[in-house]
C-alpha cells in the first residue's frame, strides 16, 4: 500500500515511457502511514498537549513506551516534517521536541479520533471480554 511501486502512469511530454511513483492511493492511505503503529499517535497527543517537550519529558508522558522505540518514532515523525527536533549545543547536551504546523494540523484531524474513542471506549472494552469469553456482544 503505502509507498511502493507504480501506478503505470507515463510521465507527461517526451513519450519516455517512464513511470511516476505514486506513493499512496489516497489520503487516508498517507495519514495512516503517517501515523500507523501504537506509538506515534500517543507522541503527537504528548507533544500537543505538552507544546515543546525533552526526551525525556516525551518518554515520561508515554507509559510504556521504550527508548530505542520512542527515538525510532520520533526518526520517522522528524523526516515526515511531523516534529521539530532542536538540538541545543550545551553540556549536557539539550534536545527538544515540539510540533511543525503539518503536525499540529495532523493533530487537528486526530482530535475527532480521539473524542470517538473516548464516546465507545466501554463498549469496545466490554466487546473485547466478550470475545475473550467467547460470548457473543
Amino acid at each position: 500500500m503505502p509507498k511502493s511501486g507504480t501506478e503505470g502512469n507515463s510521465e507527461s511530454g517526451g513519450g519516455s515511457g517512464k513511470e511516476t511513483k505514486t506513493l499512496y492511493a489516497c489520503g487516508l492511505d498517507a495519514a495512516v502511514d503517517v501515523v500507523g503503529g501504537k506509538w506515534k499517535p500517543m507522541i503527537l497527543w504528548a507533544l500537543y498537549a505538552g507544546a515543546t517537550l525533552r526526551f525525556g519529558e516525551l518518554r515520561r508522558h508515554i507509559a510504556g513506551i521504550s527508548e530505542k522505540v520512542l527515538i525510532q518514532q520520533l526518526r520517522e515523525l522528524e523526516s515526515d516534517g511531523i516534529v521539530h527536533r532542536e538540538v541545543y549545543r550545551e553540556v549536557p547536551p539539550k534536545v527538544e521536541y515540539s510540533l511543525t504546523p503539518l503536525g499540529q494540523s495532523l493533530n487537528e484531524a486526530l482530535i475527532p479520533l480521539g473524542v470517538w474513542g473516548d464516546e465507545h471506549m466501554q463498549q469496545l472494552v466490554a466487546n473485547r471480554e466478550c470475545k475473550k469469553d467467547g460470548k457473543a456482544a
